[in-house]
């Protein structure tokens, strides 16, 4: 793979990464630089590492992989963005609301938006091109996207008095539709 096709690829699979950051931001509304690097590090650990391993696994797997990636990713978008739409509608404190800062809750996001990566890094099994470059520029990427989106959401969330949790919330669910029905119609 050329340089260009990596960034390309890195790119794509940092969108999910994106759209969560700015939402993470939103809620947490306080751009910090302890807080961007927390968000950004923890989605671009994920995408890497599920990268790394998907490559791993190898070609052999895939069809075992690609039966229930759809599902994970799903399943705990959903959960994530259902717990946010609830919480909104709920009146909660916002002491009470989901932390993006939490690490579970961030590894949860790590998780359900780096699935793709895993079958990413399954194809790339079976070409001739370094993975520690790969794994390195699709880090950076992610790691680049999300501390934009977290300053980003965080803006957004101190301009705009909305209830950005329930958008941020139908945003993530969104985003778990989408991933099972390109996995199930598109595929």
């Amino acid at each position: 793979m050329s340089l260009i096709e990596i960034i390309l690829l890195a790119v794509g699979l940092s969108m999910d990464s994106l759209a969560v950051s700015v939402t993470s931001g939103a809620i947490i509304r306080q751009c910090t630089v302890w807080r961007v690097a927390k968000i950004a590090s923890v989605l671009a650990f994920f995408q890497a590492l599920f990268t790394l391993v998907g490559y791993l696994l190898g070609y052999s797997f895939l069809k075992l992989i690609e039966a229930f990636d759809h599902w994970i990713a799903f399943g705990l978008l959903l959960y994530l963005g259902g717990r946010m739409v609830w919480e909104s509608l709920s009146h909660k404190e916002e002491t009470e609301r989901m932390n993006p800062l939490c690490l579970k809750t961030l590894c949860g996001l790590g998780v359900a938006t780096s699935i793709d990566a895993l079958a990413v890094g399954v194809s790339l099994a079976l070409l001739k091109s370094s993975l520690s470059q790969i794994v390195l520029i699709i880090a950076l990427v992610t790691f680049l996207f999300a501390s934009f989106g977290v300053c980003f959401g965080s803006k957004v969330g101190n301009r705009v008095n909305l209830k950005l949790d329930l958008i941020g919330g139908l945003i993530l669910i969104g985003i778990g539709v989408k991933i099972l029905i390109e996995h199930l119609f598109l595929n």
